[in-house]
């Protein structure tokens, strides 16, 4: 890197030519620099230090976001996983974008599970798009399934190789007299602890039997251990909600970055597969 330095800035007779024209200094090989300048210089090398390779020259994939996680070029959209599920009883579009901007757009024929989706892009900053017509006729459980099995799917891919990520996830959420506490680890092993106690058979149209299902097969194609526990809670929406709420923040707690790891995978055996 070269850096062009005004004449006004050196007072050293020796220096008259660089007084008539602006001199071009190498920050990476050694020049007679006044006290002050050498401030100057020191305090830019460390600012541009995490961005330079051995040739000073810069690089995108090591740039850094303001709290010190390495940033994901926009140019490459982010981490995003999409999933597109066909049956002879649903047909489900999912896309989802671990580094987004909390954008939902989400239709899944069933409005409660719509809002709860809205819930997990809100408070996870996940970009979240889910489209998807079933057999709701007959009931909500067979495209409350593939919508929770395809997000697995979709989470699964945008994940990769989990390399730099912080890998665990907890966390407690309120919403009025309900209190849920979610606590994940993207491990690779699909396991589901749930001990929710719902006291309503039904939110609005929605099978309250279906939250647990709809975990049970997201941790299934997601390769997630995740345990959901009720610390309080009387009214079902509140439950429902607050739960969502806990899994999307713990969630995104588990797939930022962690700047200490400078990429490694957050695992003494070295790997995390998903079996």
């Amino acid at each position: 890197m070269e850096v062009s330095i005004p004449h006004r800035c050196f007072n050293s007779s020796t220096l008259t030519q660089a007084r008539q024209s602006k001199t071009q200094f190498n920050l990476w090989h050694p020049v007679l620099l006044p006290a002050r300048l050498q401030l100057r210089k020191s305090h830019l090398l460390q600012t541009l230090a995490p961005l330079m390779d051995s040739r000073s020259h810069l690089i995108v994939h090591r740039a850094f976001d303001d709290n010190g996680s390495p940033s994901v070029p926009k140019e490459l959209g982010g981490r995003v996983g999409e999933v597109k599920r066909v049956t002879k009883e649903t047909n489900v579009y999912v896309k989802i974008n671990l580094d987004g901007n909390a954008v939902a757009e989400n239709n899944t024929g069933i409005p409660f599970l719509d809002h709860m989706l809205d819930q997990l892009a809100s408070h996870g900053l996940f970009d979240v798009h889910v489209k998807a017509t079933g057999d709701t006729h007959i009931d909500d459980h067979h495209t409350n399934e593939d919508v929770a099995l395809a997000i697995g799917t979709a989470f699964l891919q945008a994940l990769g190789d989990r390399k730099g990520i912080n890998r665990f996830g907890d966390f407690s959420a309120p919403l009025d007299e309900a209190l849920i506490h979610v606590s994940l680890d993207l491990s690779g092993r699909p396991h589901l602890g749930y001990d929710l106690h719902i006291p309503t058979e039904r939110v609005g149209t929605y099978d309250t039997q279906l939250v647990e299902h709809f975990f049970q097969s997201l941790v299934n194609t997601s390769g997630m251990t995740l345990h959901i526990r009720q610390l309080a809670g009387k009214n079902s929406h509140h439950i429902i909600e607050a739960t969502f709420k806990a899994f999307a923040r713990a969630l995104r707690q588990a797939t930022e970055y962690d700047p200490r790891r400078r990429g490694s995978v957050p695992s003494s055996k070295g790997v995390l597969s998903r079996s």
